[in-house]
C-alpha cells in the first residue's frame, strides 16, 4: 500500500478541488438571476442558425477538413518515431536506421505545417465572407424595424450588435470549430495508439478524463455568465458614448463635464470589473487542466519507472523505456487540445453570448410589415393581393382613425378628413395634439389601432410598404444628413442627372449657397451636417424631396429656428413645390400657411376646427384666437425692431 502512497496523494488533491468547484457550482445554480434583456439560449440552437451562414461554404469546410487529416498525422505518428528513435539509440544502433526514422520524421513535420498552412488561409478568406453576410443580415433587419422599435432601442446597442459581437462571433468560423474536430480527432487518435501500445498505462490516463469533463461543465457555467455581463457592460459603454458625444455641445453648455466625466467612469469601472470576473474564471479553470496533465504525466513515470526500473509488468504489460517516452508524447498530445480548448473556451464563450445578443435583435418581429397577399405590380389582382403602385394622384382620406403609442393613451380620436389630389393642407395646433403623429401614420411609420387610412381610394395596409413611401417626400425640422458630399446627400446614391441635380437646387432656391461653396456639390458634408446653417440644411432637404420627384411632401414644421432671410427663400420654394402634388404642412406659425387650400386645427387629438384661413377666421373661433394673438406678437416685434422674432408661437 504504501507504493501507491504518491498516487493517492495527487488523487486526494484532485478530489478536495473537485469537491471545492461542485459546490460552487450547485451554489450559482441555485441563484436567481435578475432578467436580463437577452433571453438565454442553448447552446445547440446556437450553433445550428449560425451553421447556416455556414452552408454555402461546405466545399471550402470540406477541403478544410481533408487537409485537416494531413496534419494531425505528425501528432499521432511522432510519437511512436521517437520512441522508435530512443529504442534504437538504446539498442544496437544503425545509423542509416537513425537517419530514415529522422526523415521520416521530417517529412510528416512539413506535410503538417503545409496543411495547416492551407486550411488557415482558406478558413480566414470563408470566415470573412460569413461574418459579412451575418452583418449584412442583421443590418437589413434592422432597417426593417419600425420607429418604434428602434426608438426603444439606443443607438449604441445596435452598433455593438453589428460591429463587436459579429467581430466575437468571426473567431468561430476561422478557428474554434475546425479546431474543435481537430481536438476531437487527435484525442481518438491519440486513445487508439496508446491502448495498442500499452492498455494498462492507457487506463491509468482515463482515470484522469472524468474530472477534465467535469471541470469544463462547471467552467461553462461561470464562463458564460461572465461573458454575458461582459458583453452587458460593453453595451452600456458604448451607448452612453453615443449619447453624449451627440450631446456634447449641451454638456459643455451647462457645464456638466465633471458629472458627465463621473457617469462615464462609473459604466467604465463597471466593464473593469466584469472583464476580471472573465480573467479570474479563465485565470483558475486553464490551471486546473494544466493539473490533472502534470499528475497524469507524474503518474506515468512513477508507475512506468518503477516497472522498468525493478523488470515488473504493469497489468500484465511490460515497462521499456520507448513506452515510457512515447506515452510521455502521447500525455501531452492528449492534454494539449483539452489546453487549448481551455484557451479559446473563453472566445467560443464570448462567441455563444455575442450569438445570443445578435440574435434577439434578429428575431425581434417587425411590427410594420406587408400584409399576407399576391404581389402584383400593377395594381390589379385579387382582393387579399399585394399593390404595388406606379404612380398615385395623392388623395388621402382618414376614416375614423384612431391611434395610441401606448395602450389606453389615445393620441388621436376618431380622426377623419379628406384631401383631394393637388391640394396643400395644413395641421396646426398645440404640441402634443397628434399633427406629426398624422403625417407618421401616412407614410405607415406606424399601424394605427382603429379605423382606415387610404391613399387614392386604397387602404395603405394593401399597399406594399416601399411601394407607398416611394412617393411620399417628407421634409423634417430636424434634417439629418449624411457624412460625405453634397452630391451623395441629394442623390441618396441613385442614378441622377449633373442637371436634373441643380435642376432641383434652383428649383428650391439652394443653387445660391451652393454654387459659392468651393467644391460646389462636392463639397464635403460633416457628420449631421454640422458644417452647414439650419437653414442651408432645410434648403437641402428639400432639394433631395423634389430630386426624387415625390406626389405627395410632408413638411413637419419645416420652418421653424429659421432666420428671417433664409424663410423668404424657403416660402418661395414651398409656393413652388405645390405645384409638384399634394402637400401636406405641419406648421405652428400661422402666418406660413395663409395660402393653405384647408386648414385643420387639432387639440388633444381631436379635429376642433377645419376650413381655409378666411373662412376660420370669420368663425372667430380657436383659429382666430391664435392668429389674433401671434398677429400682435409679430407686430410687436417689428416695432421693437427685431426682425426675426418670433418664430414659434405653438
Amino acid at each position: 500500500m504504501y507504493e501507491y502512497l504518491p498516487i493517492l496523494i495527487v488523487g486526494a488533491i484532485i478530489g478536495i478541488f473537485t469537491l471545492v468547484f461542485t459546490i460552487a457550482w450547485l451554489a450559482e445554480k441555485n441563484r436567481k438571476e435578475k432578467a436580463e434583456f437577452d433571453r438565454h439560449m442553448d447552446d445547440r440552437e446556437i450553433i445550428r442558425r449560425l451553421l447556416v451562414y455556414a452552408q454555402p461554404y461546405r466545399k471550402a469546410f470540406g477541403i478544410v477538413l481533408v487537409l485537416l487529416v494531413f496534419s494531425i498525422a505528425y501528432d499521432l505518428v511522432s510519437p511512436l518515431l521517437i520512441g522508435q528513435i530512443e529504442e534504437t539509440v538504446k539498442g544496437e544502433f544503425q545509423l542509416r536506421y537513425l537517419w530514415t526514422m529522422v526523415g521520416l520524421y521530417a517529412g510528416i513535420l512539413v506535410i503538417s505545417m503545409i496543411c495547416t498552412y492551407g486550411q488557415s488561409m482558406i478558413l480566414q478568406k470563408t470566415g470573412q465572407k460569413i461574418l459579412s453576410a451575418l452583418r449584412e443580415d442583421i443590418f437589413v433587419h434592422i432597417e426593417n424595424l419600425s420607429h418604434g422599435q428602434l426608438s426603444a432601442i439606443p443607438v449604441g446597442k445596435l452598433v455593438t450588435r453589428v460591429t463587436n459581437d459579429t467581430n466575437a462571433i468571426s473567431y468561430m468560423f476561422t478557428n474554434i470549430l475546425v479546431t474543435l474536430i481537430k481536438n476531437i480527432v487527435v484525442v481518438v487518435g491519440v486513445l487508439f495508439a496508446m491502448l495498442l501500445l500499452n492498455y494498462a498505462l492507457t487506463l491509468m490516463v482515463l482515470c484522469f478524463v472524468p474530472f477534465v469533463v467535469l471541470f469544463t461543465v462547471i467552467f461553462r457555467k461561470f464562463s458564460r455568465k461572465v461573458h454575458r455581463s461582459v458583453n452587458d457592460a460593453t453595451t452600456d459603454v458604448n451607448t452612453y458614448l453615443s449619447e453624449n458625444l451627440s450631446g456634447m455641445k449641451i454638456t459643455q453648455i451647462f457645464n456638466q463635464e465633471d458629472r458627465k466625466m463621473e457617469e462615464f467612469l462609473e459604466k467604465s469601472e463597471n466593464l473593469r470589473r466584469a472583464k476580471k470576473n472573465r480573467m479570474f474564471v479563465f485565470g483558475i479553470f486553464r490551471p486546473m487542466i494544466y493539473m490533472l496533465y502534470i499528475s497524469s504525466v507524474l503518474c506515468l513515470f512513477y508507475l512506468g519507472g518503477r516497472g522498468y526500473i525493478d523488470d515488473f509488468s504493469f497489468f500484465g504489460q511490460t515497462m521499456t523505456s520507448g513506452v515510457i517516452v512515447t506515452f510521455y508524447m502521447y500525455i501531452s498530445r492528449f492534454f494539449n487540445p483539452i489546453q487549448t480548448l481551455a484557451e479559446q473556451f473563453d472566445t467560443l464563450q464570448r462567441s455563444f453570448a455575442a450569438a445570443e445578443k445578435i440574435f434577439t435583435i434578429m428575431d425581434m418581429v417587425p411590427q410594420i410589415t406587408d400584409e399576407t397577399g399576391v404581389e402584383t405590380g400593377s395594381g390589379e389582382g385579387g382582393e387579399d393581393a399585394l399593390i404595388d403602385l406606379e404612380t398615385i394622384r395623392g388623395e388621402i382620406e382618414f376614416r375614423d382613425v384612431w391611434f395610441s403609442y401606448n395602450p389606453g393613451e389615445w393620441v388621436l380620436k376618431g380622426i377623419s378628413f379628406h384631401v383631394e389630389p393637388g391640394q396643400t393642407v395644413a395641421l396646426v395646433g398645440a404640441t402634443g395634439s397628434g399633427k406629426s403623429t398624422i403625417l407618421s401614420l401616412i407614410c405607415r411609420n406606424y399601424d394605427i389601432q382603429k379605423g382606415q387610412i387610404l391613399i387614392d381610394g386604397i387602404d395603405i395596409k394593401k399597399i406594399r410598404i416601399a411601394s407607398l413611401r416611394r412617393h411620399f417626400g417628407q421634409m423634417l425640422q430636424d434634417v439629418f444628413l449624411f457624412s460625405g458630399s453634397i452630391r451623395s446627400n441629394l442623390t441618396l446614391r441613385d442614378e441622377f442627372t449633373e442637371e436634373e441635380i441643380w435642376q432641383a437646387c434652383r428649383y428650391v432656391n439652394a443653387d445660391s449657397f451652393i454654387s459659392r461653396l468651393k467644391n460646389g456639390l462636392d463639397e464635403e458634408v460633416l457628420e449631421r451636417g454640422n458644417n452647414f446653417s439650419a437653414g442651408q440644411r432645410q434648403l437641402l432637404s428639400f432639394a433631395r424631396t423634389v430630386l426624387h420627384h415625390p406626389s405627395v411632401m410632408i413638411l413637419d414644421e419645416a420652418t421653424a429656428n429659421i432666420d428671417t432671410e433664409t424663410e423668404l427663400l424657403i416660402q418661395d420654394s414651398l409656393e413652388k413645390m405645390r405645384n409638384i402634388g399634394t402637400m401636406l404642412i405641419v406648421a405652428h406659425r400661422l402666418s406660413t400657411i395663409q395660402h393653405a387650400d384647408h386648414i385643420i386645427l387639432l387639440s388633444h387629438g381631436e379635429i376642433m376646427e377645419e376650413g381655409n384661413h378666411q373662412s376660420l377666421l370669420k368663425q372667430k373661433g380657436r383659429y382666430y384666437q391664435l392668429y389674433t394673438l401671434q398677429y400682435h406678437k409679430e407686430q410687436l416685434a417689428k416695432q421693437c425692431g427685431d426682425k426675426d422674432a418670433p418664430k414659434d408661437h405653438g
